[in-house]
């Protein structure tokens, strides 16, 4: 299946309008800027560019299901593997890989091996607490929240904190099957 996700990724890929990357990394560090600005502490502009995430991907999945041509997931690991393969792809032009997998497949880490969104960036360290790219952790809750697909997720590393990696853990709390009149 791995291989028809890159492939579908890769389809998806040529299909979406794109933006030239500098002014995009620009663009959302202005945005991030302003949050500092406007609010007092690293953890409030975190759950704020959260919440920012969260208003994008449900606005997002629609035109995600509409243009990557998926078919309803027949799994959580089904859901992480087009999240990595084709959403990452579509969205951001970069490969990414789920890896460190729950026993039951209930969690897993997303691995970005490259971030546009960092791109040109560096964080003083008064902003050591900052997830500067917190807001890919909403849109991804924001997406499969709209799929009936309750989930926690977190940053857990970022090259703009030391580390050698972007990694964001993505925990199935619940699919409400039921409800669901999408695919997921």
């Amino acid at each position: 299946m791995s291989k028809l996700y890159t492939k579908l990724g890769e389809s998806a890929w040529t299909k979406v309008d794109k933006i030239n990357s500098e002014i995009f990394t620009l663009t959302y560090g202005e945005v991030v800027n302003s949050l500092i600005q406007d609010y007092e502490t690293s953890e409030e502009v975190n759950v704020q560019l959260d919440e920012m995430g969260y208003s994008i991907g449900i606005r997002m999945i629609d035109e995600f299901l509409a243009i990557s041509e998926v078919e309803q997931c027949k799994s959580f690991r089904d859901t992480g593997e087009i999240l990595a393969k084709v959403a990452c792809k579509m969205y951001l032009g970069v490969d990414a890989v789920c890896k460190y997998w729950a026993e039951d497949d209930s969690a897993f880490t997303l691995e970005l091996k490259k971030n546009p969104f960092v791109d040109f960036v560096e964080l003083p360290q008064k902003y050591k607490d900052l997830w500067y790219c917190n807001i890919i952790c909403g849109i991804i809750r924001g997406s499969l929240e709209t799929l009936q697909i309750s989930v926690d997720v977190k940053y857990q590393k970022c090259v703009l904190r030391g580390h050698n990696t972007n990694e964001i853990r993505v925990a199935l709390k619940s699919i409400n099957k039921e409800n669901s009149s999408k695919k997921n």
